[in-house]
């Protein structure tokens, strides 16, 4: 189906960007299951994360020494300095409170029950060392992108994350001894033909 430019106009679409969020302050308001995912999200990118609750699900045991945990209800105060911020309470009078106040104060928010007030959601995504291949359905099919990332995790394994070091190292290597732009240029495109035993044969 062809969409006219009007039509294209009044869809929401979601611009994929790769956020350096080291330096980022980082808070979720919620302490349930989906607030637990959410949090192992940002921790799989080594970034310690503020969570706020009165109450935690027992998962957060498992990462309670990599996270900085409050025990509070919601409030403003607490995500004011905030960059990214995560409204994934089960109550959707706060989420829709968090979600207002950050859309109107210029942060990033995810409200975990309302697309319309999240200006960015987190994708499915497969993480090999520097690879990272994502998906997303826009929230449309959650089981589809499910689907497509179990397909990506058997297609690119583990060994993509020595892979794809190897590569750099590799990519580096011609750089500095190729003078030459078109000579270097061939020879980088070369080695992604090149099997992971051929690549370390070339470091």
């Amino acid at each position: 189906m062809k969409l006219t430019i009007i039509e294209r106009k009044v869809i929401k679409m979601l611009y994929p960007i790769n956020l350096d969020i080291k330096e980022m302050k980082i808070t979720i308001i919620g302490g349930g299951k989906v607030a637990f995912r959410k949090v192992t999200n940002f921790l799989d990118f080594g970034k310690k994360v503020t969570v706020v609750s009165k109450e935690f699900a027992v998962e957060f045991d498992e990462i309670k020494d990599e996270i900085e945990m409050i025990y509070d209800e919601y409030n403003e105060e607490y995500i004011k300095d905030s960059f990214i911020v995560v409204a994934a309470t089960n109550n959707k009078h706060t989420n829709y409170e968090i979600g207002m106040y950050c859309n109107q104060n210029g942060k990033l928010v995810n409200v975990v029950d309302n697309k319309e007030l999240s200006n960015f959601t987190v994708p499915s995504y497969v993480k090999r060392g520097e690879l990272l291949l994502s998906v997303s359905t826009g929230g449309n099919s959650p089981s589809l992108s499910a689907k497509i990332k179990r397909e990506l995790e058997e297609a690119y394994d583990e060994s993509y994350a020595e892979y794809i070091e190897l590569l750099g190292l590799a990519r580096k290597k011609i750089i500095e001894e190729n003078k030459d732009i078109k000579e270097r240029r061939q020879k980088i495109k070369a080695l992604i033909d090149l099997s992971l035993y051929e690549l370390k044969e070339k470091i």
